[in-house]
This record gives C-alpha cells, structure tokens and sequence, in this order.
C-alpha cells in the first residue's frame, strides 16, 4: 500500500512541476499583441465587383459591375451554345452562364436583341432615361428582340441586367 501512496505522491508532483514550468515560461514570453495582429492577414470581404472591370471597360466599352460569379464574360468562340447580346455599338458580346441561378449588373449601350444560353433562362432589364424599365425574358437558347427592336419609338437602351436560371 506504501508503494501505490508514493507512486500517486510522485505523480502528483510530477504534475504540478509540469504546470509551475508551464506558467512560468508562458509568463516570461514577450506580449506583443500589437506586432502580432499587425502581422496577421486582413479579412477579405467579398463586395462582388467584377474583377478587372476596369480593363475590360477600356478595351470592349462596357461597363461590367457586380454578379454573383455565375455569368461572366466569355470569347464568343470559346464555346458553343453561350449567351449572346447584341449591340450597335459593341457588336456581339457572350457570357457564360453556370449553376442553377445568375446575376450580373452592368452597362451595354444600344442592345437590340439577346440569345439566352441553351442551359438558362435569362430575365434581362433594359433603360432608356426618362422610361420605365423594359423587362423581357430570353428563354433558353432562344433570340429575343429587346430595346430598340420592340420600342415603338426606337431608341437606344442599355442593358443593365441579367438574371438566369434553369
């Protein structure tokens, strides 16, 4: 019985040598919170801008502002079966539509017709000032006239939204 008392004695002591090492290190260590949050990465914080809009403005002349990542702007012979807009002043423009649902806001001038893709519906939204917005569903894979084409008055609208879904 003397031996289990001494084993248990040790290894209490044990213990708490291992606990007073602890403490006492911890307690000797420098505190630098202040180099230490510093140092540390910031916290990213997704405001769904289009990336490199800027570049794609001064070379293409449209304006690409926020989506959610699932319509973005492809080469037109990349692939077959993608969303094509039609503009008098940029010609013809494709995006490529992924996942169940889409959406991008942006800014192309004189749109006159849009082909959906073969995967999504889209629901665009067109302006001219001083109007109410033209809203027109393209479905999939199909041509639907939209701004100029179907506005009695035949003016020029921008195209400043695209919605998709399957």
């Amino acid at each position: 019985m003397k031996f289990v008392r001494r084993a248990v004695a040790t290894a209490a002591a044990c213990a708490a040598a291992l606990v007073a090492v602890t403490v006492s290190t911890h307690a000797n260590a420098p505190h630098n919170t202040a180099n230490m949050a510093d140092s540390q990465p910031g916290y990213a914080v997704e405001d769904f801008s289009y990336p490199n809009a800027d570049k794609i403005k001064a070379e293409k002349g449209i304006i690409l502002k926020r989506g959610d990542g699932h319509i973005t702007l492809a080469d037109c012979s990349s692939a077959d079966g993608l969303m094509e807009v039609w503009s008098r002043k940029n010609g013809r423009i494709c995006f490529r539509t992924t996942g169940t649902s889409g959406y991008l806001t942006l800014e192309i001038p004189s749109v006159f017709v849009i082909r959906s893709s073969d995967d999504h519906t889209a629901d665009v939204t067109l302006t001219v000032p001083n109007t109410k917005p033209q809203e027109v569903e393209v479905p999939k894979g199909d041509w639907e006239p939209v701004g100029e084409s179907i506005d009695p008055q035949g003016r020029e609208f921008v195209l400043v939204e695209i919605r998709t879904h399957n």
